[in-house]
């Protein structure tokens, strides 16, 4: 039943969105892992009409950032007030304080405002004048950017993506699929007003916690736990990588390969499970080395090559 409810929230979204099915799918995981999603693509692709079209298939209270290079910290955790009517400053919640956090275009603004969702990410609160506040339950930050050889941007710091469950990358579509954008557009589809589209609440917070249990009690082998960490302890070993696999990126490869499982329909983890989520979970975790760059390299073909080198478990 929860998985049929989930199913409709990708459904609706595809009200919206034409393809991107693995982007929605990982979308769907991360909000079963209590993750956060880094969304990364070329303009044009619908990373943000993605964004907006899942809020609108969920009864979560979401807010946009639109990241600039002024954005200080305080425009999004929120920052302390004066009121000349008490002589007491207070506290202005900002936007991250909500379910659902669109972070649109999170590398045009500098490390400074970059790490100021650090603690809100790994913690979920924020601290201002020393003083904790937690925040909303679910919170999920789903960030979008365009890939760092375009000029204005900042590069995130190896700490914040760490903290992004899934890196998921919207290609440009295919021939057939292009074809239906111009199709839905030419018969009056607006990506700025979807409830004309047709768009409706399929889940909300008490759907996505119950299955979460469900998710938690997915089984995972000895077997399978020690796969896992023989492909993150590989990323390490390889020459190509300058930076590996960490374990906060096994748990996370261990916590998506669940959600996957789940959505299955099964009750146990394959090594299937692992690999098909491998490339999503890990590849922001990776640094390559230049000399690697130079040869071109990738971080995909890294995984491809530690994925077919460790022995699979039977």
């Amino acid at each position: 039943m929860l998985r049929e409810t989930l199913g409709h929230v990708r459904s609706e979204v595809a009200k919206a969105v034409v393809g991107q099915d693995a982007a929605v799918t990982g979308l769907v995981i991360a909000l079963l892992c209590r993750g956060h999603v880094l969304l990364e693509g070329v303009p044009g692709v619908a990373k943000t009409l993605l964004v907006r079209a899942l809020s609108a298939a969920l009864s979560l209270d979401t807010k946009r950032v639109q990241f600039t290079p002024d954005l200080m910290p305080g425009d999004v955790t929120g920052s302390l007030v004066y009121d000349a009517r008490t002589a007491q400053f207070s506290f202005r919640e900002g936007p991250v304080f909500t379910n659902l956090l669109l972070a649109d275009e999170i590398n045009r603004t500098p490390p400074k405002t970059q790490a100021s969702l650090l603690e809100a990410m790994e913690e979920r609160q924020v601290s201002v004048d020393g003083l904790a506040r937690p925040l909303p339950d679910p919170f999920i930050v789903i960030a979008t950017q365009n890939p760092v050889e375009y000029e204005g941007t900042y590069p995130l710091p190896e700490a914040q993506l760490d903290r992004f469950l899934l890196k998921l990358l919207l290609p440009l579509p295919a021939q057939a699929e292009e074809i239906e954008v111009l199709a839905r557009h030419a018969a009056g589809f607006d990506p700025r007003d979807l409830v004309a589209a047709g768009l409706r609440p399929a889940a909300d917070a008490e759907v996505l916690a119950r299955a979460r249990a469900q998710v938690a009690q997915v089984q995972v082998s000895r077997d399978v736990l020690m796969y896992i960490t023989a492909v993150a302890r590989a990323t390490r070993q390889s020459p190509s990588l300058s930076l590996g696999v960490s374990p906060r990126g096994a748990t996370a490869l261990l916590a998506t390969s669940r959600a996957w499982a789940w959505l299955q329909g099964r009750t146990y983890v394959t090594p299937d499970d692992v690999k098909a989520l491998a490339h999503p979970t890990l590849r922001h975790r990776v640094s390559l080395r230049p000399e690697a760059e130079l040869e071109g390299v990738t971080a995909e073909s890294v995984l491809d090559s530690v994925l077919a080198a460790v022995p699979v478990p039977r």
